[in-house]
């Protein structure tokens, strides 16, 4: 009855080892990651970009394949967005009130698994003081070390109760929907050591 008992806890105790170490913790390279939002104007299309988000996850991956996002945060200080023109900045700036809300955050708060590539996730933006909840189709990369993260959100600037930034004396107005583009890079900073 010993013998058996031992066996079992032995193979519990594997088990429960093997799905511990399989979860890991990935942070955000910001080298090699990309966060853009994209727009339309009465005058010309505009890009800002920003490769300053910072973000922490916890993911499951086996055999060099993503099979579980457990959690996921990511950061991006609002003024790290840039686009080619600093007049152009400074009045996006202002519809983000970055003066009071210095960050715009991203929380997850669920995941599904569409196929080996594709995820569908369910989150929470943060932007300008405001919280709404989206769902993004995301394409997975995956390797033992890294773990790539690129998609999209189409959004509008009420979503977040801001008002579309107007210039040069409300003569170029900007247009209200706006696309979130990110090409996110996970590097793994924490790996759990065999019991």
């Amino acid at each position: 009855m010993k013998t058996i008992k031992s066996i079992l806890f032995t193979v519990l105790f594997t088990i429960v080892s093997f799905q511990i170490n399989a979860q890991r913790t990935y942070t955000v390279v910001d080298t090699k990651s990309t966060f853009e939002v994209a727009g339309t104007s009465t005058v010309h299309d505009w890009t800002m970009r920003s490769t300053e988000g910072t973000g922490i996850a916890n993911l499951t991956v086996k055999d060099s394949k993503l099979t579980g996002i457990n959690s996921l945060t990511i950061t991006l200080l609002a003024e790290s967005l840039k686009s080619s023109k600093t007049s152009m900045d400074q009045v996006a700036y202002e519809a983000l009130d970055t003066e009071t809300y210095k960050n715009i955050e991203y929380v997850l708060k669920s995941a599904e698994k569409v196929n080996e590539s594709n995820w569908i996730l369910t989150g929470t933006y943060t932007i300008a003081g405001v919280s709404k909840e989206y769902k993004t189709q995301v394409k997975v990369t995956a390797d033992n070390n890294t773990v790539i993260f690129q998609g999209s959100n189409q959004i509008t600037f009420g979503d977040f109760e801001m008002t579309p930034p107007k210039a040069a004396l409300g003569v170029v107005k900007t247009g209200k929907d706006l696309t979130v583009i990110f090409n996110i890079t996970f590097s793994q900073i924490n790996q759990i050591s065999d019991l």
